[in-house]
């Protein structure tokens, strides 16, 4: 595992390689000014100032050289644009040439993760970029320490983490921060949480389902309620997914994921809330113990559910956690789960889609996301399908059907447990990227966490 702490380091003058940083609109007036050994250099390379694209540029001795880096504008770094040069540069120690790093810091930092719990090789050594505003330094760690989290969590085996090492991670972190860790599970869970139990019922002997708190902060500060969907396993219940989609039901858990990425920032930074995060966690099995198509299920909050798929198990453990929430009357809810695959047909599986019951959240999640480059959209809880919930022998069915506006059906079930009042958003995320970006390798991943932080950021930071 890297040393975040050794990707950036405070510019104190120490030796470096430069970096230089070229977009199209000043390329050749750039080009015209370099010796001929880098025009060489860069004919060699077939360099065009594609963003993403570098160079190595040799210098007058052996050790000399430095590097050139294509971004879309060199005067506003986004924290993408250093990312690929970070993953192919040799380790050492580098500055830009003429510019401060910024926003880019992020993903030459991330550009650094490797999933190597399961591989035998050793992954290369740091790169350390260099900074005249150590400030920046910390609270960039911590972006990223929480991102690589959401990731090793997502990416790690079911076999290797269920109910039990989920709730360990939340009591690691909790612990470090002095929060209060409470697990419900059991016939408490069975008596006060009945939803959470009858999903996780058909794996309780091996992975007994559990609800999972941490609660933290001060008496009197604003009460902030993250909500994560924690399945981590997904069949589908008896109504058994096919392999294919099966395959991937590892990530079932990355709502908790994200949940727990987002409170540890909020607990790092010290934010001045009280903080209650909430983590459902079961594995949807099948056994004699599983619930069935047609049964009519209890939840916490006294609604009556229709059971129409076993795959929407999702909302359905969500729905407990959300009413748990709501009886410590938060002024703000937050919901993070790997949902529905309608959002990732709507939308793709970079931009989760984001539904809330209060215009200013809204507004709020959605300039946070364009700040940082971790893009929202909003997506209506319309109000004409809610008729799609109806069952003709309980308050609502789980899953329409039809599976038309599956997303949007979803979080109108969720939104039954939320009062009007309290503002709630819930982020329908895939938290798993298909194909490999620069600093985003193929696997599990954070999508709207960074919006989540900055939006908190922006509402409580002290």
């Amino acid at each position: 595992m890297i040393d975040l702490k050794a990707t950036l380091a405070p510019d104190r003058g120490q030796p470096a390689r430069a970096i230089h940083l070229v977009d199209a609109a000043g390329h050749d007036d750039w080009l015209r000014q370099q010796p001929p050994r880098h025009r060489a250099a860069l004919l060699a390379h077939r360099f065009k100032p594609t963003p993403g694209a570098f160079a190595i540029l040799p210098g007058e001795a052996a050790e000399a050289w430095s590097a050139v880096v294509a971004v879309k504008d060199a005067g506003a770094l986004g924290p993408w644009c250093l990312a690929r040069a970070a993953e192919a540069l040799p380790e050492g120690v580098y500055r830009l040439d003429a510019r401060e790093p910024g926003d880019a810091m992020l993903g030459w930092v991330l550009a650094h993760y490797r999933f190597d719990r399961y591989r035998s090789e050793e992954a290369p050594g740091p790169r350390t970029l260099l900074t005249s505003e150590p400030g920046r330094i910390e609270p960039v760690l911590r972006e990223a320490a929480a991102m690589m989290r959401v990731r090793d969590l997502v990416n790690t085996g079911a076999g290797d983490l269920g109910p039990a090492e989920l709730e360990a991670a939340v009591a690691e972190i909790g612990a470090a921060h002095g929060a209060r860790l409470t697990v419900t599970k059991g016939a408490d869970l069975e008596r006060g949480y009945p939803m959470i139990h009858t999903v996780g019922a058909a794996a309780i002997q091996a992975r007994a389902p559990r609800l999972i708190e941490l609660d933290w902060g001060r008496d009197g500060d604003p009460r902030v309620a993250i909500v994560g969907k924690g399945v981590c396993f997904d069949t589908g219940g008896l109504d058994l997914k096919p392999s294919a989609a099966m395959r991937l039901m590892k990530k079932d858990m990355g709502g908790a994921a994200h949940a727990l990425a987002l409170a540890e920032l909020v607990m790092a930074a010290r934010l001045p809330v009280r903080l209650h995060l909430l983590i459902p966690a079961v594995e949807n099995a099948v056994s004699g113990a599983a619930f069935r198509p047609g049964d009519v299920l209890r939840t916490r909050k006294g609604l009556s559910v229709e059971n129409t798929n076993t795959d929407a198990e999702g909302r359905l453990i969500l729905c407990d956690a959300l009413t748990r929430a709501v009886e410590e009357k938060p002024e703000l809810i937050l919901d993070y789960a790997t949902l529905t695959g309608a959002a990732r047909v709507a939308l793709g599986p970079d931009l989760p889609p984001l539904f809330a019951n209060d215009e200013g959240l809204a507004a709020d999640l959605l300039a946070a996301g364009e700040r940082t480059g971790d893009p929202l959209w909003r997506m209506p809880l319309w109000d004409g399908y809610d008729d799609m919930l109806k069952s003709d022998i309980a308050d609502m069915v789980n899953a329409p059907e039809g599976g038309f506006a599956g997303a949007i059906t979803a979080a109108l079930f969720l939104r039954r447990f939320v009062p009007p009042a309290t503002p709630w958003a819930h982020l329908d995320v895939f938290a798993w990227r298909p194909a490999t970006k620069p600093g985003r390798p193929k696997g599990g991943d954070a999508y709207g966490l960074r919006a989540a932080w900055a939006m908190l950021r922006a509402r409580y930071g002290a």
